[in-house]
């Protein structure tokens, strides 16, 4: 039991962290991965002594522990999702939501301006070492919210669901300049298009919004790079704060 529950703990936010849960990382190299950090974990974790896995004080050990685990992986996978959705909204306004591509983290389909943020936002959250910080938000969790039959209630699972609110508040920050801007150039062809109504809009206003788009990612790059970096810092702090750290 001094090394189940920690892998537990451990195994459940492989699945969901970012990076670490990435449909393109092979299942046994996560496993293999969550029982390197158990091992490293574990002899520095008090479990409970004379608990039985099968008992009903162990199945309820097993289920906090899992439900810790996903809960902080969850909370990094929004931040990440954020961005996603805010490159979807993006590319959306400037016509570019027919041009799909798939994304490798879960193999389902996105906008091409929502894969350029998460290719950029992935090699950012390396680059800050941010894996590193997950790792010491899970493993800073076995001090402050111990194994025990105690870990996630009502009021910390309550907490998640309010933080849910940063995906869409984290896509506003990213995508509504552009946004607001792709909208100031659709009026002015709407502008256009009553002053000459035999203009065709779609092929002369359709390169123009393109060419705008592209400009305007262009120039909210470095608004990009600040949101995440807020946004990490952000979920750090709530996990630690979830975690009662």
């Amino acid at each position: 039991m001094q090394y189940f529950w920690p892998f537990v703990r451990v195994a459940a936010f492989v699945m969901t962290a970012p990076i670490f849960g990435a449909r393109f990382v092979p299942a046994r190299f996560k496993i293999v991965l969550a029982g390197a950090i158990t091992l490293l974990v574990a002899p520095s974790v008090a479990a409970p002594v004379g608990v039985t896995p099968l008992s009903g004080t162990g199945i309820v050990i097993t289920a906090q522990q899992m439900l810790i685990g996903l809960s902080v992986g969850f909370v990094f996978q929004v931040i990440f999702d954020s961005l996603a959705m805010g490159g979807q909204l993006l590319a959306n306004s400037m016509g570019l939501s027919f041009a799909f591509n798939v994304d490798p983290q879960r193999g389902a389909s996105t906008p091409v301006v929502g894969q350029l943020y998460m290719f950029l936002v992935t090699l950012m959250f390396l680059s800050l070492d941010g894996h590193l910080a997950l790792l010491e938000a899970l493993v800073q969790g076995f001090k402050s919210m111990p194994i025990g039959t105690t870990g996630i209630g009502s009021d910390q699972m309550w907490q998640i669901v309010l933080w849910g609110r940063q995906l869409f508040d984290g896509a506003l920050a990213v995508a509504l300049p552009g946004m607001t801007a792709l909208l100031i150039v659709n009026l002015g062809f709407g502008v256009m298009s009553r002053a000459a109504p035999s203009l065709n809009m779609f092929a002369v206003g359709f390169p123009i919004t393109l060419v705008f788009g592209m400009v305007i990612i262009m120039l909210g790059l470095p608004a990009v790079q600040s949101s995440f970096t807020e946004l990490f810092e952000a979920s750090v702090l709530f996990v630690a704060a979830l975690q009662g750290g």
